[in-house]
């Protein structure tokens, strides 16, 4: 059974950092490439970062600079560290898996929620201007 947890999230002030979590079971982590995206209130959920099973690593144009993906294989954790937030970062952060695993999907680019799955439950980051 795959399961993705997500912690971390919070209230902070802008230009605060924050650091999320993603714990993983239920596959082998290591081969799968793995994905941050966020939802804001009316708006479609958005690929901001991803990390290849090598550490290759991807984002979104608004969050370059600012967040960065890693991931710790022998603790089976996705982390994003987010640094410099704003406003316009609140929203429900979500982790996900690559469908296929053994793939450089950061080669694509920011990820696509399509080609990600066995989401999270979320967590939550507000920006407070």
């Amino acid at each position: 059974q795959v399961q993705l947890v997500e912690s971390g999230g919070g209230s902070v002030q802008s230009g605060g950092s924050l650091r999320l979590s993603c714990a993983a079971s239920g596959y082998t982590y290591s081969t799968y490439s793995m994905g941050w995206f966020r939802q804001a209130p009316g708006k479609e959920r958005e690929g901001i970062a991803a990390i290849d099973s090598d550490g290759s690593t991807s984002y979104t144009d608004s969050v370059k600079g600012r967040f960065t993906i890693s991931r710790d294989n022998a603790k089976n954790t996705l982390y994003l560290q987010m640094n410099s937030l704003q406003p316009e970062d609140t929203a429900t952060y979500y982790c996900a898996r690559a469908r296929q695993p053994a793939r450089r999907w950061t080669l694509r680019g920011a990820p696509a929620p399509r080609d990600f799955t066995d989401w999270g439950q979320g967590t939550q980051v507000t920006v407070s201007s």
